[in-house]
């Protein structure tokens, strides 16, 4: 069998959906470094086919703080918003039937080694072209200054995570591919409680650009009721977390910044990659 297409960067959104929706999927294997049933798959339909992660709901482990078999709807939320901010940061992702049932089925897209975008450093001086964390233990006796990249496409990132507040923005969840950013990995989000957790802080406190704050005024639109995203979302998030969505949006637009840890919660996910 020929390998499956790797589709590049720019050319996913407008023809992944389908291909997802429709295609007939198949399981080539798992990737047991997950923590839930993430299985690697390719997808074919109308003559095309690529690879795709497919994760079925039964294979959602249960977590204390999300109620049980949501995880999935979560991702195809995220890609949602994401698809609404022009951004186009999460990889096109689609609800549907599968091998092992409903689940979520994401486009696959393959990143790149030889992009850092974080890093571990001595000193407290991020240096030039890098935002500091915070510091991360990296032994017994060592610590080292966490960075990431200060990288528009991590910029818009972070604003994307404060909207759907993601609680697990790992930097394993960063894939760089063609030029283009990605996150991944988007269960966990749109709680209706703060618990935005990430590695994205570098910029915290700090104005937003007025790319962002036009977006984050196309998202306010789109989310009232009636309008166009706010129906999409309806079936894969509950209503009080629909109104706490509108809220982050709201709250973003007054304060014109982005927003910073709220000491009540975790600021940064363990382990951070």
């Amino acid at each position: 069998m020929p390998a499956p297409e790797r589709i590049p960067a720019g050319s996913v959104s407008a023809d992944a959906v389908p291909l997802l929706t429709h295609g007939e999927l198949t399981v080539r294997g798992r990737i047991r470094e997950a923590s839930n049933a993430v299985l690697y798959c390719t997808v074919a339909y109308e003559g095309r086919e690529a690879a795709c992660v497919y994760k079925p709901v039964a294979g959602e482990r249960p977590l204390w703080d999300f109620p049980d078999g949501t995880l999935a709807q979560r991702e195809v939320a995220a890609y949602e918003v994401s698809l609404a901010t022009g951004w186009d940061l999460v990889p096109p992702t689609v609800l549907r039937e599968g091998p092992h049932g409903e689940g979520m089925c994401q486009l696959w897209i393959e990143g790149s080694d030889d992009v850092e975008l974080l890093a571990l450093v001595d000193g407290d001086e991020p240096g030039e072209g890098w935002k500091a964390v915070g510091l991360a233990q990296v032994d017994e006796e060592r610590t080292a200054l966490l960075v990431h990249a200060d990288d528009a496409r991590l910029r818009r990132l972070a604003v994307l995570d404060a909207v759907i507040n993601n609680s697990d923005r790992k930097g394993g969840h960063l894939l760089a591919s063609g030029g283009h950013l990605w996150g991944i990995d988007h269960g966990v989000t749109f709680h209706a409680e703060n618990k935005l957790r990430t590695l994205l802080w570098g910029w915290a406190g700090e104005p937003l650009t007025e790319e962002a704050v036009e977006v984050l005024q196309g998202l306010r639109d789109g989310l009232k009721e009636g309008a166009a995203l706010a129906e999409r979302l309806a079936p894969l998030i509950t209503g009080a977390e629909t109104e706490a969505l509108r809220a982050r949006v709201a709250e973003l637009l007054r304060s014109g910044r982005h927003p910073e840890p709220a000491g009540d919660w975790p600021p940064i996910p363990w382990p951070p990659v």
